[in-house]
Parts: structure tokens; C-alpha cells; sequence
């Protein structure tokens, strides 16, 4: 946790630098056939400023000390996380993804991220609504894993050029669904560990 809580704040600096709303810094340079939209610039600082915050909140959901110690903490910070990834993270992140670099094969992805990680967080909000906490919990799992995909995207970034040699396009193709395919794999394996215990 103080590992995620570490990248989380990482991600966090890295956003600091868009609060100048200057049109070409950082990413954005990559960006500017679409820069001047109104709605992907939105969806872009919207998605930007919210993500950094929903990787902290979501941390905490996880901290047994924090459900079982501070049970109010716990609702109030999902409620919040939810209402980010619902209400602007999610919605800011699918624009984004129909403009993604990369062409189709890596919006695809993208957008599939973004419907998956809204549908998943909606449904532990239907569960635990229900009071179904364990499959509550098994969706927060999944959702979270998604959200993660925003350090494990940045992670493969600067690994994957070390590893093997690639052309821009391909290999940020293969960044994209690198970005959150393993990371939906290992969150299965975890609601499976928890199931075979329970």
C-alpha cells in the first residue's frame, strides 16, 4: 500500500504541471490536432485533475485498519471515489479515448478501459446498496485494478523500450492494453484467492 500510495502521489506531481492550462507542455504536445476541441480539452483536465485523487481515495478502501476502525472514513471516501470515477474520471477518460495516439487498435482499448472501469465501480455501488459486500468488494477490486492502469500505462512506457525495439505506433498499441489487461488478470486472481478462503 505505501508502494501504490507512493505512485499515487508520483502521478499527482505529474499532473501539476497541466494546472498552467498551457496547450503545449508534456503530453499535450502530442496533441495538438485535437487540442483546440472544447470537449476533449475538457475531458482531458477534468480526467487528469480527478485521477490523481480517485488512485488515493481508492487505496484507502482497501487498508483493512481503515474499514474495520473507521467504517465512516471508508463510506465517505468511496462515496467520493465513486462519484469521480462515475461523474467525471470515467466520462472524461471514454472522450479521450476515441482521440487516443495510436489509431483504433489503441482507442479500442482505451475505451474499453473506461466503459469497464465505470461499469465495474457502478456495480460495487449497486452491491454494497444491496448490502452484497463480498461481491461489493470483488467489484472495488476490478475497478481499482482499471484505475491502476493509469501507473501501469506509465510503467510499460518506460520499461518496454528497454526490453524490446518497436515503432512508435505498434508499440504504443501494445502499451494500451499492456496498461490494463494484466492488471484485470491479477485482480481476478485476487477475488479467486479470496473465494477459495471464504
Amino acid at each position: 500500500m505505501i508502494v501504490m500510495l507512493f505512485f499515487s502521489m508520483l502521478m499527482l506531481r505529474i499532473t501539476l504541471p497541466y494546472l498552467s492550462l498551457k496547450p503545449n507542455i508534456d503530453f499535450l504536445r502530442t496533441k495538438q490536432g485535437v487540442i483546440h476541441l472544447p470537449l476533449w480539452r475538457l475531458a482531458f483536465y477534468v480526467h487528469v485533475f480527478s485521477s490523481s485523487f480517485v488512485l488515493i481515495l481508492g487505496i484507502f478502501q482497501f487498508l483493512p485498519g481503515v474499514m474495520k476502525r473507521m467504517p465512516n472514513w471508508h463510506r465517505m471516501a468511496g462515496k467520493i471515489y465513486i462519484l469521480l470515477v462515475l461523474g467525471i474520471s470515467g466520462p472524461g477518460g471514454l472522450v479521450m479515448a476515441f482521440y487516443a495516439n495510436g489509431g483504433w487498435p489503441a482507442r479500442i482499448s482505451f475505451i474499453i478501459t473506461a466503459v469497464l472501469w465505470m461499469a465495474f465501480t457502478a456495480l460495487a455501488y449497486a452491491k454494497v446498496r444491496r448490502g452484497e459486500f463480498v461481491k461489493h468488494e470483488a467489484y472495488m477490486i476490478r475497478s481499482y485494478a482499471l484505475t491502476l492502469s493509469a501507473i501501469t500505462l506509465r510503467a510499460y512506457a518506460f520499461i518496454l523500450p528497454m526490453i524490446i525495439h518497436l515503432h512508435p505506433r505498434p508499440e504504443y498499441v501494445l502499451i494500451a492494453w499492456l496498461s490494463w489487461v494484466p492488471n484485470l488478470a491479477v485482480a481476478e486472481w485476487i477475488i479467486f484467492r479470496k473465494k477459495i478462503k471464504q
